[in-house]
């Protein structure tokens, strides 16, 4: 059935057309959108955040962390712990902004104004003349002008909805110390260990019990499904080998931006300064320039003198003791009137007497360096390079979508995009349902995996759709073998399961003794077996495991020797002896100051999240989809 769509694609989407178009008028176009697009995944006041929207944010963000960080691990970006992160955050945006608009809070033009001439990323944009570049703003960020003055306003808003939490945090000296020491005291210890291979020579295991074990736990014992795959992949590289670029075109290139390609001709001056800053006054900067001129008349009477001029009358403490030599620079690296007089001098001139804004300079020029600019065959593959992937983007648009069209035309093989677009069709065997640690490109992504595993792709052998799988990066794969799921035979995991018995049982007869003991040495220490004390802190565990650590460190210090117990699951059991504790030594006055403002920034941090906590009820916000069972490595946070 399909098959007869596709071969007769143009004459069924005729009939659709017309089939469809009435039923518009009657019923509306909204009852026709996907429900996809409707999907809400969170709620604010009312206001919903939809599934789309949420798509473009994590989009926004992964390509943004892909920039910074071009080495990270694409399976961490396409996690749903990260998916969930940015719903999270697009969530306390919201609430932010709905507490912000509900307090009057804004923020005033001189504010505004203040922030933006303080802010260096932004003189980037301005031209020598002063003016801001709004083009290359909009090019290199992506938004205009004045779309990202209502974001930074936004943004600096909801910053005072928190600040009158955070900034008002007061931390009492008593309670920074309780804070401090539970974290610095230490105990001194003594351990008695029972560990399970104590134990596990009085283990026996028998066939039985492997059996019954393996059938009572027969889901650890299944051997994932897998799948054999063949996909294609395109993206900027593979556009840009389709990209024709003619001779012509790259001898016009390279005319064009010959200085590129070579080195940029260099000067190397001496000068003399006598410094007259704009706060000096009419009379002093008269001085200043008549003592210029008198030192440029004695050294056009004795050029060989300059140096020695230069040394002994200079202002310019950088370059008087070497004679006023300023070594080789090329255009741009000085004040455009000393660069416009040294540029037009020729070799060994003295130029007159050249205002600028440090004062009057005498500027002697003493070589020159020319420009030197490869031949064309030498830089040819570098133009072309360039031009192909200036060219690429646009390519990639126009390849994007005869790469969409011809996958869903021939959905039995992928031969005919690869040899319409110029692509390799890749392989890859023990394909898993969820990316496996370490995989890159499309096999890193759960959205091209999901397809590949979808049903109708497994049930008819057939392409995927085009997947977008990274920035300008889209995919598509077809199952050409598959194995589901299915049990491991016992054979193959019995020496296993007989470990884990031994293991477990091994641990239980561990626990049983060590409990034993415990409450014997508590009723009558004499007899007691410890290992040699120990001191131990929540910074130093002395290679003690952190359950003995806080077990340690919660015994009553008021009657020592105080003896616990510690059950350590599969590590076995231990009896600790606290025998005394150990007061941290108090740290100099600069450290504790700065210990004490760490815990300031921790009840600050605590208080902000209480505070928005009690804004997220106010203003009734709710995720609406389930949140992830795997954890957000602290790597990928904020």
């Amino acid at each position: 059935m399909f098959d007869f769509f596709r071969k007769y694609n143009k004459i069924v989407m005729i009939f659709l057309f017309l089939l469809i178009i009435p039923s518009f008028v009657l019923f509306g176009v909204e009852r026709y959108q996907g429900s996809g697009r409707d999907e809400k995944v969170a709620r604010i006041e009312g206001h919903d955040i939809t599934k789309p929207e949420w798509d473009q944010q994590h989009r926004v963000e992964t390509d943004r962390i892909r920039q910074q960080s071009p080495n990270v691990d694409p399976t961490l970006l396409d996690s749903d712990a990260l998916r969930y992160a940015t719903l999270e955050r697009m969530v306390r945006d919201r609430v932010l902004a709905a507490a912000a608009a509900k307090a009057n809070m804004t923020v005033s033009e001189d504010r505004l104004s203040r922030m933006f001439a303080q802010d260096t990323g932004l003189a980037a944009f301005r031209t020598p003349d002063g003016k801001f570049d709004r083009d290359a703003f909009q090019r290199v960020t992506g938004r205009t002008p004045e779309q990202y003055e209502a974001s930074v306003r936004s943004d600096m808003a909801t910053q005072q909805v928190l600040l009158g939490v955070s900034g008002t945090a007061f931390t009492p000296p008593a309670l920074a110390a309780t804070t401090i020491n539970a974290f610095y005291d230490s105990r001194e210890i003594q351990v008695a260990r029972f560990s399970p291979e104590s134990f596990a020579s009085k283990v026996a295991v028998s066939d039985a019990d492997i059996e019954a074990y393996y059938k009572d736990h027969t889901a650890q014992f299944q051997a994932p499904e897998q799948a054999s795959i063949e996909y294609l992949v395109l993206d900027l590289e593979a556009a840009k080998k389709n990209v024709v670029v003619n001779e012509a075109d790259l001898k016009t290139y390279y005319e064009q931006n010959a200085s590129r390609f070579g080195t940029k001709e260099e000067r190397r001056a001496s000068h003399i300064l006598i410094t007259a800053p704009a706060s000096m006054s009419a009379a002093d900067r008269e001085k200043a320039k008549a003592k210029a001129e008198q030192l440029l008349a004695d050294v056009k009477k004795a050029p060989n003198t300059f140096a020695e001029v230069a040394r002994k009358n200079s202002q310019d403490p950088g370059s008087a003791e070497k004679g006023g030599d300023l070594d080789f620079v090329t255009k741009g690296a000085m004040v455009k009137p000393f660069e416009d007089a040294m540029f037009a001098l020729k070799k060994g001139e003295i130029s007159g007497v050249i205002e600028t804004e440090f004062g009057y300079h005498i500027i002697h020029l003493t070589d020159i360096k020319p420009a030197v600019v490869p031949p064309f065959e030498q830089v040819r593959a570098t133009i072309e390079n360039d031009m192909r992937s200036q060219q690429a983007t646009q390519e990639f648009a126009k390849a994007a979508e005869a790469f969409t069209d011809a996958v869903y035309q021939s959905p039995e093989s992928l031969k005919p995009a690869a040899d319409k677009l110029k692509l390799t069709i890749k392989t890859a065997d023990n394909v898993a349902r969820l990316p496996a640690p370490g995989a890159t490109g499309p096999l890193a992504s759960r959205n091209f995996l999901s397809a590949l595993f979808a049903a109708d792709s497994l049930d008819r052998k057939q392409n995927t759709e085009a997947i977008e799988v990274g920035p300008s990066q889209l995919a598509s794969g077809r199952v050409t073998k598959y194995a589901p799921a299915h049990p491991v035979p016992l054979a193959d995991v019995k020496d296993k399961i007989r470990a884990q018995l031994v293991t477990e049982r091994a641990a239980v007869l561990a626990k049983t003794e060590g409990e034993a003991k415990l409450a014997a040495w508590t009723a009558k220490a004499d007899g007691a077996t410890f290992g040699a004390p120990v001191t131990v802190s929540r910074r130093d565990a002395q290679s003690q495991p952190l359950p003995v650590i806080d077990a340690a460190l919660r015994a009553d210090g008021s009657k020592l020797p105080a003896i616990v117990g510690v059950d350590l699951g599969a590590q076995g059991y231990s009896v600790v002896r606290v025998t005394k504790i150990v007061p941290r030594t108090p740290p100099p006055p600069e450290l504790a100051k700065q210990e004490q403002a760490q815990v300031g920034q921790s009840v600050s941090a605590a208080e902000d999240a209480a505070y928005y906590n009690m804004l997220k009820d106010r203003f009734k916000a709710e995720i609406l989809v389930p949140k992830p069972a795997e954890t957000l490595p602290t790597a990928a946070g904020r």
